[in-house]
């Protein structure tokens, strides 16, 4: 839809009122928040939002510039936006000891994502200045779009979709955490579309705004270390040479996605799969990050497919093994050691289900978290759930390129041997043949 559509949409369908008690949009929120609730005696996730999250991958951001013709959709731009959220938190927690709701952090970007999706075809100086004005109006309109996809899924998520949206004071920590990272990806893009666009017309308008809102958020411990241009600022370019990586680089594909857009669609699944099954929220963030980070030893190894993993007998041990100690000699250094421990939680043996019991990493059995350590204080990783996350996202990606007409035996044979793998399996509780049953040729 085009921005004169979207307009005459908004203005034919939605009556404005000034906000207050009486207000439309405040009431349409309450009525999407009792949609909610009504007809779902079990939370289940629906094929359209499924949909949508890929919708992300066609997205191209800055396609007014001369641009790299990689790495830069609107799916890559969120998972980087979220690593720089997991930074800045960080250095809140740590720094400053400021309690943060990693759960709020989660859904605060998934919500973001969904509404840029619904609005991609706005230009962002256009959408800031629509939402500084009529920012109530759209965000109804995003609630109404989006209500029969969402008004599925576990643990509140729609409830707290239109409070997040409505309610300026819910989430203000992990909201201005969110917008700073969202400038600062912002501005590591266009720290590359400026040497390319160097004569364009207003481009050093647009660079004085980027650099105008990062200085707006000064106040958080991590923009000012992200600012100096140290460890912390080369682990995240470092971290976002995964957006130029390519997944199945042995087959055209459309859409191409990247490594880095694969980890922000695992981390998504990985929450989806989590609040359906009523996970704890330790539980639900860190299946999210465990997701988000899944691959990010790849940025020094670089994404060996599978088949060749498995061609010679040990060699996928050996790769792990040389993942393993380039991450501790590149990776890890570039970041405060304090966090070391919980990054390596996420990233090694990442596919075990696991807890944390008496300050020791203890691998449990299948189904095992769900009866008997689904509680805050064990930590718990739903390790078979994000690697069948994994394995959904590889599927999809071959299904969105064969339904587009664009088909290889590598795609046809990952397609497949995945359906026929996980068609009826059940894993950590939830039944996930139902996801891969949504999606066949």
């Amino acid at each position: 839809m085009c921005l004169t559509e979207l307009a005459r949409t908004i203005c034919e369908n939605l009556q404005w009122v000034a906000p207050n008690g009486n207000n439309k949009y405040y009431r349409d929120a309450l009525a999407f928040q009792n949609h909610a609730g009504e007809g779902t005696e079990e939370n289940m996730v629906k094929k359209e939002l499924i949909e949508l999250l890929f919708e992300a991958a066609s997205i191209q951001r800055w396609n007014d510039h001369i641009r790299p013709h990689k790495g830069f959709t609107e799916l890559d731009k969120q998972a980087h936006k979220m690593i720089f959220a997991y930074v800045l938190a960080k250095f809140e927690t740590a720094d400053r000891n400021t309690p943060i709701s990693w759960r709020k952090l989660i859904e605060g970007g998934f919500f973001e994502l969904l509404h840029r999706i619904v609005l991609t075809d706005i230009k962002p100086p256009i959408f800031h200045k629509l939402m500084a004005e009529k920012g109530d109006k759209l965000n109804g309109w995003v609630l109404d779009r989006l209500r029969d996809s969402v008004a599925p899924v576990g643990g509140g998520f729609a409830d707290n979709f239109s409070i997040y949206l409505f309610d300026a004071e819910y989430a203000a920590l992990e909201k201005k955490i969110l917008k700073a990272a969202h400038y600062l990806a912002t501005n590591w893009e266009f720290s590359i579309i400026y040497h390319l666009n160097a004569n364009l017309y207003g481009l050093n308008e647009t660079k004085a705004k980027i650099a105008d809102e990062i200085e707006e958020h000064y106040e958080l411990a991590g923009v000012q270390k992200l600012q100096l241009g140290k460890k912390t600022s080369h682990f995240m370019d470092l971290v976002g040479q995964l957006r130029f990586q390519q997944r199945w680089a042995q087959t055209p594909r459309i859409p191409e996605t990247s490594v880095m857009g694969h980890m922000l669609i695992v981390a998504m699944l990985s929450y989806l799969a989590s609040v359906e099954l009523g996970a704890c929220d330790k539980r639900v963030s860190n299946n999210y990050f465990s997701g988000l980070f899944h691959d990010l030893p790849e940025v020094l190894t670089r994404d060996i497919v599978s088949p060749v993993k498995r061609s010679v007998e040990g060699l996928e041990e050996l790769i792990k093994e040389i993942e393993s100690r380039q991450v501790e000699e590149k990776l890890l250094p570039l970041l405060p050691a304090a966090w070391h421990k919980e990054l390596r939680y996420f990233m090694e043996d990442e596919f075990a289900n696991k807890i944390c019991l008496d300050g020791s990493v203890r691998h449990v059995e299948p189904g095992e978290i769900g009866r008997q350590f689904n509680e805050d204080c064990y930590s718990p990783i739903d390790g078979e759930l994000i690697k069948t996350c994994d394995h959904f996202a590889a599927y999809m990606e071959a299904y969105l390129s064969m339904s587009h007409g664009v088909r290889s035996h590598y795609l046809k044979d990952g397609y497949h041997a995945l359906f026929e793998q996980y068609r009826e399996k059940k894993v950590a509780g939830m039944e996930f043949g139902r996801w891969f049953n949504y999606f066949q040729l």
